[in-house]
């Protein structure tokens, strides 16, 4: 099974967030034991750089290009048009952001079995299961 992650999951896991890392890597290793595969949209690898884009930091942004490009870590789900479809018919239908929609539509057009986020609203959308980290 494929383990879609949000954007929110992949910053406290690649910037070591000193609360909620430790939780992501237990997450990311139970998902790994079970023989299933982390994946995130390509909308995720978009709203990671932005941050270290904006401050220069050269550091975390090499953080991110070695988490996205190491096929060991995770597989990207590209933003298809039927990705676009449906991701209009969340947010039309949930009234999320665009890019939570973009994220979840990745996840249901990809076959995900489940969405792993932070943000509880999400867990409105009921075409994927969605796990909120606590």
């Amino acid at each position: 099974m494929r383990v879609c992650v949000d954007t929110n999951i992949i910053i406290y896991y690649v910037e070591r967030d000193p609360v909620w890392q430790p939780k992501v890597d237990a997450c990311f290793r139970a998902v790994i034991a079970n023989g299933d595969v982390l994946a995130a949209s390509d909308a995720a690898r978009f709203e990671c750089l932005v941050g270290p884009l904006q401050t220069g930091d050269a550091a975390v942004l090499n953080d991110y290009h070695r988490f996205f490009d190491s096929k060991n870590s995770i597989h990207t789900l590209p933003v298809t048009s039927a990705v676009w479809e449906r991701a209009a018919e969340i947010r039309a239908l949930f009234r999320f952001q665009a890019l939570d929609s973009i994220h979840l539509a990745s996840a249901i057009e990809r076959g995900c079995g489940i969405f792993l986020t932070n943000d509880a609203q999400l867990s409105r959308c009921t075409a994927i299961a969605v796990q909120v980290l606590t």
